[in-house]
């Protein structure tokens, strides 16, 4: 056993990036391709999905638990983030063989030492948009966290859910501009039974928010389907008019990209791929959804 490594119900956990490091190279990646799962912890059926995907294609998983601090951009939101690694560790271990699983589970200071700061990065103007605006240095944290754990892991493979679509495409560009010999794999978005993606955001809603939450891809679909008729400010407009009618929402934004650049479009091209991209808040939650458009 390790010093800065224990196990739990079969399930070696580190908390140290070095020892990790140490383990993987000595025990695993020699014989295995590595999967890697990147978590912030509160886990649910969403993370779940991205775990059993990752192990249908590898030989050995890594899931990291870490609450990165530097890509919040509101202290509360930081400290009242959930922290439950071991309820975690245990809700894997029901889903995952432990045979085939390592988890990383470092202090602060493990990742960053005694200097808690993101690098700066430039991801073509990725960054710049949506999330981006409305979050400034988000990304900039994502990187940097990133950066660290792919270093540390090493994995053959990574997966993301397609949820959080904008940062799947900025860790894309993050990996070619790293050059780090690493497959990024998007994976569908999980959902519950009415609808609304899987978050741990959610479980800070009411049961009655919860339900009346699935109402946004509910309208994101609506919208697909009225894509193929009607122009990009038309499809923006119709959204915009559905939630207004919605009084227990905040539209924060709908917007329509192109899903390469993630840059709004205002026209639509042939053989164009387009995705529609939503924020909004029900009981003060912001919540993220995003959905595939129609081709011209």
């Amino acid at each position: 056993m390790f010093v800065g490594a224990i196990m739990l119900k079969n399930v070696m956990i580190f908390d140290s990036h070095k020892l990790l490091t140490e383990y993987l190279n000595d025990h695993i990646h020699s014989k295995k391709t590595v999967g890697f799962v990147p978590t912030m912890g509160a886990l649910h059926e969403g993370h779940i999905s991205l775990m059993k995907q990752a192990i249908s294609e590898s030989d050995h998983l890594v899931v990291s638990i870490f609450v990165n601090p530097t890509q919040f951009d509101n202290r509360n939101d930081l400290d009242k983030y959930p922290r439950t690694v071991e309820k975690d560790v245990l809700f894997i271990k029901e889903h995952i063989d432990s045979n085939k699983l390592t988890v990383y589970a470092p202090s602060v200071k493990d990742v960053y030492g005694n200097n808690t700061a993101a690098k700066n990065y430039s991801y073509d103007g990725l960054e710049n948009v949506m999330e981006g605006a409305n979050r400034p240095g988000h990304f900039d944290g994502v990187g940097t966290i990133l950066e660290f754990l792919f270093k540390a892991v090493s994995p053959n493979k990574a997966f993301f859910g397609e949820k959080d679509f904008q940062q799947l495409q900025i860790v894309k560009k993050l990996v070619q501009k790293l050059d780090l010999k690493l497959e990024i794999i998007g994976c569908p978005i999980k959902r519950e039974s009415h609808g609304l993606a899987m978050s741990s955001r959610n479980e800070q809603l009411s049961t009655q928010a919860r339900e009346k939450a699935a109402f946004i891809y509910a309208t994101i679909s609506e919208a697909q389907q009225y894509f193929k008729s009607h122009s990009i400010l038309k499809t923006q407009q119709f959204v915009e008019d559905l939630f207004k009618q919605e009084p227990d929402f905040t539209l924060e934004y709908f917007t329509i990209t192109s899903e390469e650049t993630l840059h709004p479009v205002t026209r639509k091209y042939k053989k164009h791929h387009y995705r529609g991209f939503i924020v909004a808040r029900i009981e003060g939650v912001r919540l993220i959804d995003n959905i595939s458009l129609p081709q011209n």
